[in-house]
């Protein structure tokens, strides 16, 4: 952080005004101690910054065996350097996998989806292939970023190419030791970044958690069971929407006793058919007993239908300090 005044420049043995990349220059600064002096980057002010962490887009080479997973550590190469970095990869929302991305540039107001590894054809399971709509087509998102931390700074100018490699693989093996490439959209210069930066960084994971009607309570209230461990704060969920197999939308009213289960209200009230199946199901329960079980009993109990299922989605953004769950 030292500005110092250039006094004359010269290329080979000629006074020159200016200089620019490519060029071999002597500089003569005044009352510039040499001994600060180290091996870097000279550059116009402010046409280069140091960063500690990223944002990139990327796209992975091919060649490479493997799968791109999040909070592994590559070799980063920026700039004229190579550190040691970690990933954290992300796509766009579902619903915007097929929305044009504009080029090199970064939009902090939308929301992304974290992911666990870089989505890519070998990346996606068979079952979400059986899933998707078009038979034997994966959806894959048209852009996908990757947030690096660098476990030392680096200097960089913006908008430079990023390479991410595995340069720790035995060099003589067959194998492609390049991972990814990308540009660099957004550098953190804060060191402090995480609390002074990453908060505007949107990234949210999809969380879905299941459990089961225990019975009902009335025509506009059940108890509900599964869903949350017996140690669970019950009260930070109070006001969540539920959903229930057959069909009702629920609201999260409360715990219901020590052991974890809770009371859903139904606004608009339960159906006649789960009435009725909930109530059959709990005649069932309270039948069987401790004694040993016939085969009509046994036969029964296999023929009856699945236990009615609550259904409750949210989404929580990684870099919320507050931890808050949000459903639209």
């Amino acid at each position: 952080q030292v500005t110092k005044k250039v006094k004359s420049m010269q290329m080979f043995h000629t006074p020159v005004t200016y200089a620019m990349q490519g060029d071999r220059v002597g500089v003569c600064v005044t009352q510039f101690d040499p001994k600060l002096l180290e091996r870097g980057l000279i550059c116009t002010p402010d046409s280069l910054h140091t960063i500690h962490a990223a944002i990139i887009s990327l796209k992975k080479i091919q060649y490479f065996r493997g799968a791109l997973q999040t909070k592994a550590k590559f070799h980063i190469t920026v700039g004229h350097e190579t550190v040691m970095g970690k990933v954290m990869f992300f796509s766009p929302a579902p619903a915007n996998f097929n929305e044009e991305i504009q080029e090199n540039v970064f939009d902090f107001e939308k929301d992304y989806l974290y992911q666990e590894q870089y989505l890519s054809k070998d990346s996606v399971s068979s079952e979400e292939n059986k899933e998707n709509d078009q038979a034997g087509e994966v959806q894959l998102p048209k852009q996908q970023w990757a947030l690096l931390e660098f476990e030392k700074p680096v200097t960089c100018p913006k908008l430079c190419l990023v390479i991410g490699s595995k340069l720790d693989t035995d060099i003589h093996a067959n194998t492609c030791r390049l991972a990814f490439h990308g540009v660099l959209l957004q550098g953190m210069e804060d060191k402090n970044y995480t609390e002074t930066f990453l908060p505007k960084l949107k990234v949210y994971k999809q969380k879905h958690k299941e459990g089961q009607v225990e019975r009902v309570m009335d025509d506009y209230s059940v108890i509900g069971r599964s869903l949350f461990k017996k140690e669970t704060n019950i009260q930070i969920f109070v006001g969540l929407k539920v959903k229930l197999s057959t069909g009702e939308d629920g609201i999260i009213d409360g715990g219901f006793g020590q052991s974890g289960k809770f009371k859903i209200r139904i606004p608009d009230g339960l159906k006649p058919d789960t009435k009725m199946l909930l109530s059959a199901a709990s005649k069932k329960k309270s039948k069987g007993g401790k004694g040993d079980m016939t085969k009509e009993d046994e036969s029964s109990k296999n023929d009856s239908a699945q236990p009615v299922t609550i259904s409750l989605i949210f989404k929580r953004y990684v870099f919320d300090t507050q931890k808050k769950m949000i459903q639209s």
